[in-house]
């Protein structure tokens, strides 16, 4: 994906996935690439129509959710790319966990009973239903790995005061419900996800995307209670089986270790995955929009014009 020189732009920053440029002192312009990355690594090859997946996704959830939050989003300008509000982003990452899964279940398979500082209940399977949704807070790194956090080390760091804590809990709470519910509607359940949130003067804002397959993962709710009783794996859709491939291959981003090959039909592959998830969480199909950059870069630049 090329990268742009728009007008009355000041700053340019590429991300694991998004490209972001700021456009005077209050826009940003968000392109969501094809690239995707596991374990804080970008992987050597793009995944066909992942961006623009990823930027519809994101687009309905953060119109589905305006009644819970303020969200930074403002106009869809091209099938893979967004403007909106700049905010003054908080460094932290709110993780909200409802099922026993991903990281944390590695982190209590080892015999961890405590994450960011939340006590985990004893006798858990994977991929059970915590009591009730659980956050799990990590620091937002620019480059390399989050760190998980608790509650009090942020507050304690200076990185939100005990106010924005509260405010910002509630909203990922009720944002996690919302995303829930609309996920159990499609016969999905929403397993786990993460939000972000900055400020514009005294009012907090979400960010980014939320609720797509890069930041949340999904299990399919038939046959979900019978394959935890029998011990059968969950049927997910989610950036989750990249990861798994890749550990099957002896690659979890640690120093000294090589990405395995990714075929053709492995791009393919990951790219239906996307796919599959876009059309369950919209309810309809998904319609793929060839653009080039040439034609992105007009769609973008005839949008800012009007704002």
């Amino acid at each position: 994906m090329a990268t742009f020189t728009f007008p009355r732009q000041t700053a340019f920053y590429s991300g694991k996935v998004r490209d972001v440029y700021t456009i005077g002192t209050d826009t940003l312009v968000m392109i969501a690439s094809d690239r995707i990355s596991a374990f804080d690594v970008i992987l050597p090859k793009p995944i066909p129509y992942k961006g623009q997946v990823l930027n519809q996704i994101a687009a309905y959830m953060l119109e589905a959710t305006t009644s819970i939050c303020p969200n930074w989003l403002t106009s869809v300008p091209a099938p893979n790319a967004a403007i909106g509000k700049l905010c003054n982003p908080f460094k932290i990452e709110m993780v909200v966990r409802g099922n026993l899964t991903g990281h944390s279940w590695r982190i209590y398979a080892a015999g961890g009973r405590i994450l960011c500082g939340v006590q985990l209940p004893d006798g858990m399977k994977e991929n059970d239903y915590f009591p009730s949704p659980i956050i799990t807070p990590t620091t937002k790194a620019s480059k390399g790995h989050d760190e998980d956090i608790s509650k009090e080390e942020i507050i304690a760091l200076g990185l939100v005061s005990k106010d924005e804590w509260e405010i910002l809990a509630k909203y990922s709470l009720d944002l996690f419900g919302k995303g829930r519910s609309i996920a159990n509607k499609r016969g999905l359940i929403l397993a786990d996800t993460k939000y972000e949130f900055g400020k514009i003067g005294n009012t907090i804002y979400l960010m980014d995307e939320i609720h797509t397959p890069d930041s949340s993962r999904y299990f399919y709710a038939d046959g979900f209670e019978e394959r935890q009783t029998t011990g059968d794996r969950q049927k997910q859709l989610s950036k989750e089986f990249v990861r798994e491939w890749l550990i099957a291959n002896d690659f979890m981003g640690k120093e000294g270790q090589t990405i395995p090959e990714m075929t053709e039909e492995w791009l393919q592959t990951i790219s239906k995955r996307y796919i599959e998830l876009y059309e369950k969480i919209i309810g309809e199909g998904f319609v793929p929009e060839p653009h080039s950059d040439e034609e992105v870069f007009e769609l973008i630049v005839s949008q800012l014009k009007e704002m």
